[in-house]
């Protein structure tokens, strides 16, 4: 059989999937700053989030000169204006870095039709290395669309959304599509999938080592890694592992052991992006100098207050008092105070300015909304107290019933 490495097919403007460590795509773990630490300290490529094919129709794509991004913005709905700051004018669907992530992201759809998937990497297949179809997210929102893990048993859908993918993306833009999935429930199953996806001219398929029931603190099954490696390098295709890979050095023994290309790194990433570095490197870092590099690079690009939280959450020691400290901030400047980054004031005032979560703009918010519910309270008690005025006598009749009817039926 002709090695794997000499017919391995790797688009002009796309990348080589093996020998690769890299970030696993996650919910909120995969936003822009996430993905440029794990970059900084050595992913060799990084997965962003699933972002939803009919989220991404319709945004305008636009550079931006304050974090040298490239933001895909949509208007907020209606009920968003109302609550929202009034600086907050577009909401960021999917921001990008196209200097420190070229060539090295990977862009995640969730969907459930080849013409919808089609039409939204179009948006953004010219800024990324690659693009990767969810067939593996087992969470209601993905599933009950029809799209992520609801995929493995619709083989014949998602083989037509690569199969189109790989047409009208890969071969125009010379890209990679590959394609994220789970074991399902036999190992003839897995075979079967594995063996028809391998057919749709895609580049890199990764399996998570777990089934669509599995939770992620039950133990990754391997036992079927050496069936799809297999079949995957026969056709061509490089396979990447993911479940339970705890750092770079654990990912190169297992890769070894199962014979596969590369592998992800989910969880102990979100927990400590410096899991990407190898011991020779000196392994993980401290939480601290950590925490510091993240809040550091999402004030470079005006990442959303809540994601941020959200993820020093999980950069932090539970039991530490900055966590508990931290629990109770509502933007930057505060976290940097509670953190004592004192270097950091300056730059989070601006951002949380534009951000329109500064404490001035705050207070002015909760003083319009208090307001506003005031107003509220004022017209409802006014229209109760007009309610009882209303005669409770005999009604007037209806004008027909008065003969106006008449009356205007012969002036016409």
């Amino acid at each position: 059989m002709e090695s794997a490495l000499n017919h391995v097919r790797i688009p002009p403007n796309g990348v080589d999937y093996r020998n690769k460590i890299v970030l696993a795509p996650m919910v909120r773990s995969g936003e822009l700053p996430s993905r440029l630490l794990a970059l900084k300290y050595g992913a060799d490529l990084v997965w962003g989030p699933e972002t939803v094919d009919k989220s991404m129709i319709g945004t305008t794509k636009c550079f931006n000169p304050i974090t040298s991004t490239i933001d895909f913005t949509r208007s907020p709905s209606n009920s968003s204006r109302r609550i929202a700051p009034p600086i907050q004018k577009e909401s960021v669907i999917y921001r990008l870095h196209p200097t420190r992530e070229h060539g090295k992201l990977i862009f995640q759809i969730g969907t459930a039709s080849p013409e919808s998937a089609v039409e939204a990497a179009k948006l953004v297949a010219e800024n990324v290395a690659g693009i990767d179809v969810n067939a593996g997210c087992p969470k209601p929102f993905s599933t009950s669309g029809g799209m992520g893990a609801a995929l493995l048993q619709t083989p014949g859908l998602l083989a037509a959304i690569l199969k189109a993918l790989v047409k009208e993306i890969g071969e125009v833009y010379q890209i990679g599509i590959s394609v994220k999935i789970r074991l399902l429930e036999t190992p003839e199953k897995t075979r079967s999938l594995v063996k028809t996806l391998c057919t749709t001219g895609i580049t890199g398929l990764t399996v998570h080592c777990r089934t669509t029931p599995m939770r992620p603190r039950e133990r990754a099954i391997r036992e079927q890694l050496r069936m799809i490696a297999d079949i995957c390098k026969e056709a061509g295709v490089a396979c990447l592992m993911n479940g339970d890979v705890k750092n770079r050095d654990e990912a190169r023994k297992l890769v070894q052991e199962f014979n596969v290309d590369g592998a992800m790194i989910a969880t102990a990433a979100e927990a400590n992006p410096s899991c990407f570095r190898s011991e020779t490197d000196g392994g993980l870092l401290p939480w601290r100098e950590v925490v510091y590099e993240y809040l550091k690079t999402a004030l470079e690009v005006d990442n959303k207050w809540g994601n941020s939280k959200f993820l020093l959450s999980q950069l932090m020691p539970g039991k530490s008092q900055v966590f508990k400290d931290l629990a109770s901030c509502k933007n930057y400047e505060k976290a940097c105070r509670a953190l004592e980054f004192d270097n950091l004031y300056g730059q989070a005032q601006e951002v949380d300015q534009r951000l329109g979560i500064s404490e001035e703009q705050q207070r002015h918010f909760h003083e319009a909304v208090k307001k506003a519910k005031a107003q509220n309270k004022s017209a409802k008690a006014a229209g109760d107290h007009m309610a009882k005025l209303k005669p409770t006598g005999p009604t007037r009749n209806r004008l027909s019933e008065r003969g106006v009817g008449a009356i205007l039926a012969t002036a016409v």
